[in-house]
């Protein structure tokens, strides 16, 4: 469906289908739990980055709380063989679950579809990751029961995509594993060692800036991030040697959660210093690209490194291990299932109206996918030697002939 359509959701039958299960039976807050199989669907789990280890995190707290989570994704790597090492099920190929899942935890719209296809009688929730990502596009589809979004932008691109039929979209803000990034020593009074915290930081993009401003300030500079070939599996045992970390979204919550004095910054743009008045409003955009307002320059980035305030980043520390951590969350998103399990058992399903979403499904993104190839094609003409920059122009004219996509 285009963007901005607004979709009327099909009214529910009074016919009463069959329940696998209800809150009572699911009762997360303790007494006596009944094992729930939760599907989680990601695009990729093949790198340390933003969903891969959403995905993760999310599957290891659903088994630690007494319940069953399967992962799928059609790229698998360094993530699927950490979750195979503790005991959960990770596949690309759906026909290696043994039974049908009671519930979808759907990211990205592919692996989301696909569960939904192939398990007919499975609800689901969407979660919106990203405000302008590809992979991240909103779909409408009946038997997602729920739209969730991590920021306000999210939230946004998902009343703007599918409109009324999402119903009420709920911020899910992220979470951090309060075990895994523990509390670092108190922060010296000033910075001694600053660390910039991004698979984005590279010396063609916005890396020379912070190091600049950094050198300015006479504050020592390491990068973490596949950008550089300094990629971390354990972010959490390299925070705590950081005073500074300049980082955004997810990577700026672990940052706080370690007790780290945090500057908001990527690709995108440079931010504010985080600090616990600003706090509620950066967590409620995800500590995103929507704060990166600023131009990527040394010395805006220097004038937010002169407000390090090592009692004022110790205060947001707190608040992040006291509102943010993955256990509660986790908590959070049982009692969402089980609101969803009720709610679902008393609805007959739609198959007419689940084809005709299937068909509009299939229209768009086979679109999309031929768009994406035909951009990949002029990206390799580029590259071609001597040549490139002419066979390139002269092949995007022609894609542009033939293609309804003005970005070529």
């Amino acid at each position: 469906m285009c963007a901005g359509t607004a979709i009327q959701r099909p009214p529910p039958s009074n016919l009463p289908r069959p329940a696998s299960l209800c809150r009572s039976e699911l009762n997360f807050q303790g007494v006596e739990i009944f094992p729930v199989k939760i599907l989680i669907t990601n695009a990729s789990l093949d790198t340390s980055s933003g969903t891969e280890i959403v995905a993760r995190d999310l599957a290891q707290a659903i088994a630690r709380a007494g319940h069953t989570p399967i992962v799928f994704s059609g790229t698998l790597g360094a993530i699927a063989e950490e979750l195979r090492a503790t005991g959960i099920q990770v596949t690309d190929n759906l026909a290696q679950i043994d039974a049908a899942p009671d519930i979808i935890h759907g990211h990205h719209h592919q692996p989301l579809m696909e569960a939904l296809l192939y398990f007919p009688e499975t609800p689901a929730i969407y979660l919106s990751h990203d405000g302008s990502s590809i992979v991240d596009e909103p779909i409408y589809f009946p038997r997602i029961r729920r739209y969730f979004a991590v920021d306000e932008r999210c939230r946004n691109r998902i009343l703007q995509t599918i409109g009324p039929a999402a119903g009420e979209v709920s911020l899910m803000l992220n979470a951090v594993d309060l075990d895994r990034f523990l509390p670092r020593a108190p922060l010296p009074e000033r910075p001694r060692r600053a660390l910039l915290f991004s698979n984005h930081a590279r010396n063609d993009t916005y890396l020379p800036a912070v190091r600049k401003a950094c050198a300015r300030a006479g504050i020592p500079l390491d990068v973490m991030g596949s950008g550089t070939g300094t990629a971390s599996s354990t972010p959490e045992k390299g925070l705590p040697s950081y005073d500074l970390v300049f980082a955004k979204a997810r990577c700026a919550l672990e940052a706080m959660a370690t007790g780290c004095a945090v500057i908001l910054c990527d690709f995108a743009g440079a931010g504010a210093y985080v600090t616990a008045a600003t706090f509620d409003e950066m967590r409620r955009k995800n500590f995103g690209r929507a704060l990166l307002t600023q131009p990527i320059k040394a010395e805006v980035l220097l004038r937010e490194i002169q407000r390090y305030d090592p009692a004022d980043a110790a205060a947001v520390s707190q608040r992040v291990r006291s509102e943010a951590g993955l256990e509660e969350a986790a908590k959070q998103w049982l009692a969402i299932y089980a609101d969803i399990l009720d709610d679902f058992s008393l609805h007959m399903i739609d198959r007419k109206a689940e084809g005709h979403a299937a068909s509009l499904y299939i229209g768009r993104w086979h679109s999309l996918q031929r768009i994406t190839w035909e951009k990949d094609q002029a990206a390799r003409l580029k590259r071609i030697p001597m040549i490139g920059n002419f066979v390139h122009r002269t092949g995007v004219r022609l894609l542009r002939r033939f293609s309804s996509d003005s970005s070529l």
